[in-house]
């Protein structure tokens, strides 16, 4: 199954009311911005994606797109900017382009000087942390300041498919108990712009669709999210495992308890 298999795959898995779970998150977010900043900004890195563009949707019918600030933040050429260009455009939110390249190579200079020898998962997931360190700092500029939200799902999370302090960093994450195949429905009923919520997703990093790069599809992992079923067990065992090495980025940091 592909990515387009996912919202029929989903119609087997049981009945899903997207409408209704728009009207809870909303009321989640004004809730949680009442108490955690009445005044303030929700900020949001909008990559051209269907999550980013999804939940910056939602900030908007919450707080009202007067209260959102997108930030674009390519490392040095984007291909696909102009999908980000596109959502602030279409959302009608304030929005800042900043260019994460000269803080990425100089933080590579850096560490060789050092005699660092940089890994290659170092290189994947730098960028992503110097992206969550400029949201941080716009938020923190904002004359009422600012809230940075998370923008991760329930299928990514799963298996891990962030980084650390990076994209799975956040103050509040208003779609990460919902599926893949779930969140394309939430972005239909939002009525979106289908070529932004059906857009083979990727990293933007590794130069692979997310798909390619875990292995399996979405379909297949919201399929066996749900309801532990999975045709082929080498398939199962990958996801298991993923599931089982990544949950460290779904817990607090563990702290020892003087005895």
């Amino acid at each position: 199954m592909g990515l387009f298999d996912i919202e029929k795959n989903a119609a087997a898995m049981g009945q899903f009311d997207a409408a209704a779970e728009i009207d809870n998150i909303v009321a989640w977010i004004r809730k949680w911005f009442e108490n955690n900043g009445p005044k303030a900004d929700a900020v949001i890195g909008i990559s051209g994606g269907k999550d980013s563009t999804i939940v910056a949707a939602l900030l908007c019918k919450a707080l009202g797109k007067e209260r959102v600030v997108g930030v674009l933040m390519p490392n040095g050429e984007q291909k696909d900017i102009a999908d980000s260009k596109k959502v602030v455009e279409t959302l009608g939110i304030r929005h800042y382009i900043v260019n994460i390249n000269p803080a990425v190579e100089g933080e590579y200079a850096a560490l060789r000087d050092a005699g660092v020898d940089i890994g290659r998962d170092a290189v994947i997931n730098t960028p992503p942390r110097i992206r969550m360190t400029t949201l941080y700092a716009i938020a923190q500029s904002l004359p009422n300041g600012g809230r940075v939200t998370n923008t991760c799902n329930r299928s990514e999370d799963w298996v891990g498919y962030s980084t650390k302090y990076g994209d799975a960093a956040g103050d509040f994450s208003p779609c990460s108990d919902y599926l893949v195949c779930e969140m394309l429905q939430i972005g239909d009923a939002l009525g979106l712009p289908s070529d932004l919520i059906h857009k083979t997703p990727s990293d933007g990093l590794s130069g692979m669709s997310d798909e390619d790069k875990l292995g399996f599809t979405y379909a297949v992992l919201d399929h066996y999210v749900l309801t532990g079923e999975i045709e082929d067990q080498a398939t199962k065992e990958k996801i298991d495992r993923l599931h089982r090495l990544n949950l460290h980025k779904l817990q607090t940091i563990p702290m020892y308890k003087r005895k």
